[in-house]
């Protein structure tokens, strides 16, 4: 009824889930799950995920029964308002005791895989045979639309494969999608399609009258060390209303008479809107004690820890801490312009092997790309059911899965970093994923090579375009494109530090030209920076502003332009939303807006540019797909070349 009460004072919301699942939400929060809503961060409570994120009243309801100070019985009639505690589809970042924000079908699925897989791989890391100070579960709700989600399938495979049997995926199957019955474009047997991946698979046929059969289905998760389990709970969605078991009851308010019977046959009538029964608190008080409990005798087993293997205690804290130990980032190499020239994932692998001798967390893999993304962890092993320790993670071809793992490992809040890498181009396969991980403060490091019409010959279908324009519109996303190696060393460097952000590090394939002489890991923090002037006191005659390999061409033709007399500012804009937040003093130092004569020179889509341009400049990007050919014929067709940006330059300066 609070369910119903909920969705009648907003006006909004969706019922139908929450009321279908009531019984299994209570049963969960009430006699299974191990947490401490006094202490919602406690680090060894199960997580709890709701990939279905539409039916966040099941959630809301059982976090106020259970204690949670983020949802008071105020917070429930303030459903979906502005501000409120209670959004219309659950976000960590809004409500605490929430793991992960979902909504998007599917992807709270992901987040479970990278939750378990970061508890999977810390118990193998830390746990003795006298002291497991890491062990919980994960327990996630699914729908009959994350069945239908492709990353569903890729996540479970991934799920099976790992054998992460602390995994229990409960699939509310209740035959109903917002168009209709599933049966309108669903209707493969899906526990069928979970056993041949390698899950226990279970069926509870009624939970609504027998919560038995659903203990019993727990019972045989908890038992199993090899799979992870799936039940599969048939239920009504909308239960108790005129709408039971139609798509009616998805999302929507209630008719009055409907309200009124469906108090009438819970013996509800007689009673104020969201009334709780005071029995009810004091049943879940019993829970919330026992987790009291639960999280005291956790820390007296890691006092123990503590005592008996304090070396392994040191860097378990330091990952509680957020898993960066003092001066961290001294282990990030130094290049200089006479140092041999490398594409810039080369320099991203030097930077990433360096990293890991001194992060404890760090953590990552790619997918099926490693040898050509430069990202595997030397020394170091893959993460597999005989080496969870391992800190390789082989993801195989499955982007949006490894996106959305990635956001679980993050959000298990553990200091664990972790990485995906992939194609720039394929980054459309992972784009919700990396939209929630900067609307969830993931910090997850995506690391996109083969950032631009310079990776050649495999032509169009992977030389990435408008790419690197939707990421920048993508809020809260740092996306980096560096130029050389004290470039690449400075993104890693802001990537790690802003553990509540996510980052792309754009890399070439192809080498660049060199190490320039001006650039600056530590200036990368600034997001655009001066890496050359001649201009002394005075303005210079023309800014020419560049990103990633094209940098250097800026550079040269700078020194082309500057032998003819001309003042040439060369301005390496390395993170457009880190120079954005820069006060409006330096942004003026770097781009005067006295000097309008300015080109950038990207590889990529022309979008955004202009505003860094301004009216009179002039943007060279590509306003077209690409083409299969060696990069530096590939470069000269569309008019990267040092000559090129030379010649544009001496017009824009032509003119007055």
């Amino acid at each position: 009824m609070l369910i119903v009460d909920a969705v009648q004072n907003a006006q909004a919301g969706h019922p139908g889930m929450a009321l279908g699942m009531a019984d299994i939400g209570y049963y969960l929060y009430r006699h299974v799950m191990r947490y401490n809503p006094r202490d919602p961060k406690w680090f060894n409570r199960d997580r709890f995920v709701l990939s279905a994120g539409h039916g966040c009243l099941l959630q809301y309801v059982c976090h106020h029964l259970a204690g949670f100070e983020s949802v008071q019985l105020e917070d429930l009639k303030r459903l979906c308002k502005l501000g409120s505690r209670t959004p219309g589809h659950p976000e960590n970042t809004v409500t605490d005791g929430i793991e992960v924000t979902t909504g998007p079908l599917g992807q709270g699925v992901a987040n479970a895989v990278g939750l378990a897989l970061a508890e999977a791989h810390l118990a193998a890391r830390f746990n003795k045979p006298d002291c497991d100070i890491v062990d919980h579960r994960t327990y996630c709700i699914m729908g009959d639309g994350c069945a239908m989600e492709g990353i569903t399938h890729e996540a479970a495979s991934l799920a099976a494969h790992w054998k992460l049997h602390k995994l229990t995926m409960i699939y509310d199957d209740n035959h109903n999608t917002i168009d209709g019955p599933i049966s309108l474009a669903f209707s493969e047997d899906i526990s069928a399609r979970f056993k041949a991946l390698g899950w226990n698979t279970i069926t509870v046929d009624n939970t609504h009258d027998d919560m038995d059969s659903f203990n019993d289905a727990l019972l045989s998760a908890f038992g199993d060390t090899e799979k992870p389990t799936f039940i599969r709970v048939k239920t009504l969605i909308g239960r108790l209303s005129r709408k039971e078991g139609t798509s009616k009851a998805h999302h929507g308010t209630f008719e009055e008479d409907d309200v009124k019977q469906m108090r009438q046959k819970v013996n509800w009538d007689s009673r104020e809107p969201f009334h709780v029964i005071p029995m009810v608190y004091r049943e879940m008080q019993i829970q919330t004690d026992h987790g009291e409990k639960l999280e005291k005798e956790w820390f007296s087993k890691f006092d123990y820890f503590k005592t008996n293997y304090p070396e392994e205690a040191a860097e378990f804290e330091v990952l509680l801490s957020g898993g960066l130990p003092p001066n961290w980032e001294t282990c990030l190499p130094e290049w200089s312009v006479t140092d041999p020239v490398d594409a810039t994932r080369g320099y991203s692998e030097k930077c990433l092997n360096q990293l890991v001798k001194v992060l404890p967390g760090l953590i990552g893999g790619s997918a099926d790309l490693a040898s050509s993304n430069k990202v595997y962890l030397q020394g170091s092993q893959d993460f597999q059911h005989s080496s969870f320790y391992g800190r390789n993670i082989r993801y195989g071809v499955r982007e949006h899965a490894m996106a959305g793992i990635s956001n679980g490992i993050a959000l298990h809040r553990s200091g664990l970093i972790p990485f995906a890498a992939t194609f720039l181009i394929f980054s459309d396969y992972m784009k919700n994923s990396i939209r929630l991980s900067a609307l969830s403060h993931a910090g997850v490091i995506y690391i996109m090579t083969h950032d631009s019409i310079g990776l050649g010959e495999d032509g169009p279908t992977h030389q990435p375009i408008e790419q690197l324009a939707g990421l920048r519109a993508v809020p809260r996303l740092l996306v980096f494109r560096p130029a050389d190696g004290n470039e690449t060393a400075g993104a890693y460097r802001e990537a790690i530090t802003n553990r509540d952000a996510p980052s792309v590090i754009a890399l070439s394939r192809q080498k660049v030209a060199a190490n320039l002489e001006g650039t600056s890991a530590n200036e990368v923090e600034k997001g655009g920076y001066i890496i050359s002037d001649n201009s002394g006191k005075s303005l210079p005659d023309i800014i020419l502003i560049g990103t990633g390999s094209e940098l250097c061409l800026c550079e040269e033709s700078a020194k082309m332009l500057r032998k003819e007399g001309r003042r040439v500012r060369v301005v390496s804009l390395v993170c457009w939303q880190l120079f954005n937040r820069q006060p409006k003093e330096y942004k003026e130092h770097v781009l005067p807006s006295s000097v309008s004569k300015r080109i950038s020179v990207e590889a990529g889509s022309s979008m955004g540019w202009s505003e860094y341009v301004g009216r009179e400049g002039i943007v060279m990007g590509v306003e077209e797909f690409g083409a299969s050919g060696a990069y530096l014929d590939t470069f000269k067709k569309f008019g990267f070349t040092e000559e090129n940006v030379t010649r544009v330059a001496k017009s824009l300066l032509s003119q007055y």
